[in-house]
């Protein structure tokens, strides 16, 4: 089957079409700058479209043909134009628009455990629910995808808790640490995709996380036993945090994390109907696995002097 997607080039993106280029799909992949990423442009089997999800034309040419479209664009942290407004709400809808019209006959959509659109929800879930809504009243067959924290080493927050525990003696805990997330690793996630690819009686929307729900501090135990390192940890009250990162809205990189991270980070990323054993077929591989892949790298390095 020839599958377009968006987002390919991101981190999810490179598993996912690893999978899908293992199972004998061709693709066709929408990029901003296609010379930026040799990976794809020299591998059999891919086709690289320049564009946007704001470029009719790109659309149109990424999707003529194809049987399914991946939907994988979207954005952590809103930069200039990429706001999640832009990108989660009305980049979906554009892509519904060209896959319509297209005619298009399977639509998976990488959306977020927790999406909502209650006025209490983050800026982050309430776009991603609007997402989700311009697929369901699209009338194509689809399937929304719903991953919890996605982990593998390209997770920039995973990547920065392990750089901490490698350069610094003392790690910083926000609050109390028992928020809990249920990490899903990243080969788990791109085989739930390439089914739902292939399973026209995959419909509809699926919680997507890991075999266990870990604490923060767990997550935490679990990078250090893959480090080899064991750090003292010292609480930060969340006020504190709270208004490093409003102010680090009006300072860029002032604070690693921005509010809307931090809401999502204390809500905690956790779900009782995970659909990958039940409706994928699935067993997930623990957070261990994951975090052994992540820290294999530095793990036989020697731990910087004086930490």
């Amino acid at each position: 089957m020839l599958v377009a997607i968006t987002g390919g080039t991101g981190f999810v993106g490179r598993h996912i079409i690893e999978r899908l280029l293992r199972r004998e799909h061709e693709l066709r992949v929408l990029a901003r700058e296609p010379s930026k990423h040799g990976w794809l442009r020299d591998r059999g089997g891919v086709e690289l479209v320049q564009g946007d999800l704001h470029d009719q034309d790109a659309l149109r040419s990424l999707v003529r043909g194809a049987g399914a479209l991946v939907h994988l664009a979207g954005v952590i942290v809103e930069i200039g134009q990429q706001t999640f407004e832009r990108v989660h709400a009305h980049g979906t809808r554009n892509a519904v628009n060209a896959a319509r019209e297209a005619s298009v006959t399977r639509f998976v959509q990488m959306s977020a455990l927790g999406a909502r659109p209650d006025r209490s929800a983050t800026a982050y879930h309430r776009t991603k629910a609007a997402g989700e809504e311009a697929v369901r009243a699209s009338g194509i067959p689809h399937a929304i995808m719903r991953p919890s924290i996605i982990a593998a080493p390209g997770n920039a927050a995973l990547r920065m808790m392990v750089d901490m525990l490698r350069f610094s003696p003392v790690i910083p805990v926000i609050g109390n640490g028992r928020y809990q997330l249920q990490p899903v690793t990243a080969d788990d996630v791109a085989e739930a995709f390439a089914l739902a690819v292939e399973r026209p009686d995959i419909a509809g929307t699926f919680d997507i996380a890991g075999p266990e729900a870990l604490t923060y501090h767990q997550v935490l135990d679990a990078l250090e036993r893959a480090l080899g390192v064991q750090r003292r940890r010292i609480t930060v009250p969340v006020s504190v945090v709270r208004f490093a990162a409003y102010a680090g809205m009006a300072i860029p990189n002032l604070n690693p994390i921005t509010p809307d991270q931090l809401q999502m980070l204390l809500e905690g990323s956790t779900t009782a109907n995970n659909a990958l054993p039940a409706v994928f077929g699935i067993s997930p591989a623990p957070f261990a696995a994951a975090a052994r892949e992540i820290c294999r790298p530095y793990a036989a390095q020697p731990v910087p002097a004086g930490t």
